[in-house]
């Protein structure tokens, strides 16, 4: 099964957020669309990604003040991202290794979706079940 196979599934909407924004802004993003990360987008470009992982981090460091901060200030800049012929055990297994929940999907230069961990093992559980469905029809005829 491929990343692909995974947004056509899920769809490949995907919510961005300007460098500039605040994190309080970010916040109410990830709260309003109910997702745990956002890519940093700029100039149509991606630039980096920020999750609820990293607000809670720096807000334990920094205190309310960081609601103020520009996201350009907590983002993760160094962003692993995936191309829609990837296969999802092998970036379930990256993920899993790089302790991180969100992998964007890059094809072209350009951002066509993004995938969590929770889309990969979803994928994966519909793919056995079809499997086992096959199986159980072949046998019983």
């Amino acid at each position: 099964m491929r990343i692909a196979d995974v947004l056509r599934g899920k769809g490949s909407g995907v919510v961005t957020v300007g460098p500039e924004a605040t994190v309080a802004e970010l916040v109410s993003e990830l709260a309003g669309h109910n997702v745990g990360a956002l890519p940093v987008v700029e100039g149509g470009r991606l630039i980096g990604i920020v999750s609820e992982r990293d607000v809670v981090r720096r807000l334990h460091a920094g205190g309310a003040a960081l609601l103020g901060a520009r996201v350009a200030d907590i983002m993760t800049t160094d962003v692993t991202t995936c191309a829609p012929g990837d296969n999802v055990a092998d970036l379930a297994r990256v993920m899993t290794t790089g302790r991180f929940r969100h992998l964007p999907v890059v094809a072209d230069g350009e951002l066509a979706g993004i995938v969590s961990i929770g889309d990969l093992v979803k994928a994966r559980i519909d793919l056995l079940e079809s499997e086992r469905e096959q199986l159980q029809s072949y046998i019983l005829g």
